[in-house]
């Protein structure tokens, strides 16, 4: 299956950023020698994502809830979506109401697995697609929105680690994520040309049939989820001293599991 997606950078600000040289507020810092790290570090993570929320100015990230992406692309042919499409101006909401379920830290190789719980996320801008869904042709250009609910995502990160100015960093190298949901409502708006009975029928249809729908569109969501948690992942962790975060980390420790320093 060929896949392609451009999520149009929208985080990284790193020549205007500075990383933090005292432990913020918001950082709970945990200690791997600890028999309760687990639940410690789920308690860390819960603060990060409330501090996210209305952005980290001070370090050049913007809000993750509202989060505003330029635009996204999307090329994806073969099976059940084949899609030429854009969207443009895009508005995704309800990350700010994440739950962290879970979060535990490698002791070996500082790689992340964290599984949170979204309760709904809506994704909505304008659109201009070419393509099929489930084998219906649809072409159009308009507005539209996403709504998963219930959706609980279990994310692995790929961590290095690398010293500067005598503190460790995490630098997070990758993203894999799967996901569950317990719901999808949709609308595009201007489908066929805005002929109002087949742009319903579409719509009606796919909602009814979200369960493929979603099963479809999959590829697309997930690697939407990837990038955006990647993008903030990258620009946290290489502002934010991994050193608050784990009290007990060492530097020696660095040199022996970096590959290199960035």
């Amino acid at each position: 299956m060929q896949f392609k997606l451009l999520l149009v950078s929208f985080v990284l600000h790193y020549s205007a950023a500075e990383y933090y040289k005292t432990k913020p507020d918001f950082v709970k810092t945990c200690y791997k020698s600890d028999p309760e790290f687990d639940d410690c570090s789920k308690e860390a993570v819960q603060q990060l994502f409330k501090a996210l929320g209305p952005g980290l100015p001070e370090i050049g990230m913007v809000a993750l809830d509202p989060l505003k992406i330029p635009k996204i692309r999307i090329l994806q042919g073969e099976g059940p979506v084949n899609v030429n499409a854009a969207l443009d101006d895009v508005i995704v909401t309800g990350f700010g109401a994440t739950e962290v379920l879970l979060n535990q830290v490698d002791s070996k190789t500082y790689d992340f697995y964290t599984k949170v719980r979204v309760p709904k996320i809506r994704i909505e801008g304008t659109y201009d697609l070419k393509g099929k869904i489930l084998l219906i042709p649809l072409v159009g250009r308009g507005l539209c929105w996403f709504e998963p609910t219930n959706m609980t995502i279990d994310i692995l990160s790929d961590v290095k680690l690398y010293e500067k100015d005598e503190f460790v960093f995490f630098n997070v190298t990758g993203a894999h994520v799967k996901y569950t949901i317990g719901g999808l409502n949709l609308r595009m708006n201007n489908l066929f040309d805005g002929i109002s009975s087949l742009e319903d029928s579409t719509n009606a249809y796919l909602n009814a049939n979200w369960r493929p729908v979603s099963e479809s569109l999959r590829p697309i969501l997930s690697k939407t989820i990837e990038d955006i948690l990647l993008g903030f992942m990258q620009q946290l962790f290489h502002n934010l001293p991994a050193n608050y975060m784990i009290g007990d980390i060492k530097n020696s420790s660095v040199l022996k599991k970096a590959d290199k320093k960035v």
